[in-house]
């Protein structure tokens, strides 16, 4: 019977420097969570109204599996570092985040991890929303792509992938209805962008 590897002299000397981005990663995540908490209160004391309260927990868990298991897939598993594969995995998980803030940024106090719509705001169509409707997933299917291929976790990356596609057509969905709900949308087909988390 196979036990689990310890991390010991043995153990490839890359996954050290992945396992602390991987910690990097989630300290940054907690620092979203707690802007976002900042953010709601902004929102809730100006009327903002919350949709989609019911996907939120499914999102909360899926990507605190994608860390967990860009932790313990390579570990477990035995998963090399291919410099190949992994510098450029490394680049777009890098791009990935640059964009992420780019969003959070842009939207400002708007931005929030939870569908909030604070009435009477129009939409946001500076930054990366000129450019794309959705801006901040294709950060998050960047990342859930890269980071785990940084140290060759493939089935984290499919996984994450193929649940998080499934998520964000609810979560999207419910940002659109949001708006439209809130006025600020003709159509849907219509918009060039959305600031969805307002």
């Amino acid at each position: 019977m196979n036990s689990i590897p310890a991390l010991t002299a043995s153990t490839p000397a890359s996954l050290t420097p992945y396992l602390l981005l991987i910690g990097l990663v989630a300290a940054e995540r907690l620092a979203e969570l707690i802007t976002a908490r900042r953010h709601t209160a902004w929102s809730l004391a100006r009327g903002g109204r919350e949709y989609g309260r019911g996907h939120y927990p499914a999102m909360v868990a899926l990507h605190t599996a994608l860390l967990v298991g860009c932790v313990v897939e390579p570990w477990v598993a035995g998963r090399p570092f291919v410099p190949l594969l992994g510098w450029s995995a490394l680049a777009v998980a890098a791009a990935a985040q640059g964009l992420r803030w780019w969003c959070i940024a842009t939207l400002g106090k708007r931005w929030n991890t939870r569908v909030l719509v604070v009435p009477g705001l129009p939409l946001v169509e500076s930054g990366p929303y000129r450019l794309l409707r959705h801006p901040n997933y294709v950060a998050v299917v960047a990342e859930g792509v890269a980071l785990p291929l940084v140290h060759s976790a493939w089935i984290t990356a499919l996984g994450f992938t193929v649940l998080n596609l499934l998520l964000l057509r609810v979560r999207i969905g419910c940002e659109d209805a949001a708006l439209t709900d809130g006025g600020r949308l003709r159509a849907p087909a219509a918009v060039h962008s959305a600031g969805a988390a307002s």
